[in-house]
């Protein structure tokens, strides 16, 4: 009988050991990955700073181009997974969602590049695929704008935005909000790679 015992002890002693010693490992890892990420920053910004070739070529590319925030992820996580550290390691209960909305609109019609929504009197704009926020400023002929490039690498233009609740490289997940219309009109534009894309798929 006190064998037995004693050989559960045993094995809840090493059961916590092995835990504590994945725990351990785990947070090694993290703590690698947020390293490397720290070091390619620096080592980018200090060759930004240092050399005049690559400075142009990175404005180039990066600004006057359609950047894929899109590609870079999926390199990223192919190499180093999550690109959140710690994530594996956060306790995984879930908050209680505040908003979690589905687009909602009575009428869509054509309005240049993209569609006009005829939505309620100041509707909150729900996030329609997740992505990264890459513009948020005033665009000719459709006001203030958001643009948000999903995970897919289309951008998507949320037009006449009054009250964004969003701030520009913030990461939406879908059916979060976005921000406020202006009224009761959104605009929305489908981009990818600079052409513009048919709503009407998308819709």
């Amino acid at each position: 009988m006190n064998d037995d015992i004693d050989k559960i002890r045993f094995e809840i002693k090493n059961k916590r050991r092995d835990k504590k010693i994945k725990k351990s490992n785990n947070i090694s890892i993290q703590i690698s990955k947020l390293l490397i990420i720290i070091l390619i920053t620096i080592g980018m910004l200090i060759t930004l700073k240092s050399n005049n070739k690559f400075k142009n070529l990175f404005y180039k590319n990066v600004y006057e181009n359609n950047f894929s925030f899109a590609k870079v992820n999926k390199l990223y996580i192919s190499y180093f997974g999550t690109p959140i550290p710690f994530k594996d390691i956060i306790d995984k209960k879930e908050s209680e969602t505040v908003f979690n909305e589905k687009l909602n609109y009575s009428l869509k019609t054509k309005y240049y590049d993209g569609v006009k929504l005829d939505v309620s009197n100041n509707y909150l704009v729900p996030v329609i695929k997740s992505g990264m926020i890459v513009y948020i400023g005033k665009k000719e002929k459709y006001g203030n704008t958001i643009i948000v490039q999903q995970v897919n690498g289309i951008d998507v233009w949320y037009s006449n935005i009054k009250t964004p609740s969003v701030k520009l490289y913030d990461y939406v997940e879908e059916g979060s909000l976005l921000g406020e219309v202006d009224k009761n009109t959104l605009y929305l534009i489908y981009k990818k790679e600079g052409k513009v894309l048919n709503y009407e798929d998308y819709l």
